[in-house]
């Protein structure tokens, strides 16, 4: 759960935004996605999994990383969580990960 959300952020703050889309953020608007779409499809057990994996130094730094760059953008920020988090808070709630 909090790798993909880590992975996404590192994604936002390493690739500069493409004109392609209209978005004024189009990486993090696929990363969102991904995120998104990660927690449709994983299992509860999947997830439960995932939550209970302790950290690597490469994954602290990379969380590290994606916090620093959502305090510095917090339009970015709101973007994002406002994105990500009613599918991710849904899944959780169906795999009884909140009360």
């Amino acid at each position: 759960m909090k790798y993909s959300l880590i992975a996404g952020f590192m994604l936002i703050a390493a690739f500069p935004s493409g004109s392609a889309q209209q978005s004024e953020y189009p990486m993090m608007e696929k990363v969102a996605q991904k995120v998104i779409e990660k927690y449709q499809k994983s299992s509860c057990e999947e997830l439960k999994g995932q939550k209970e994996q302790p950290t690597d130094p490469q994954q602290a730094a990379m969380k590290q990383t994606a916090v620093a760059a959502l305090k510095n953008d917090p339009k970015m920020r709101e973007q994002f969580l406002n994105k990500v988090a009613g599918p991710i808070a849904n899944k959780l709630f169906e795999c009884g990960m909140v009360p």
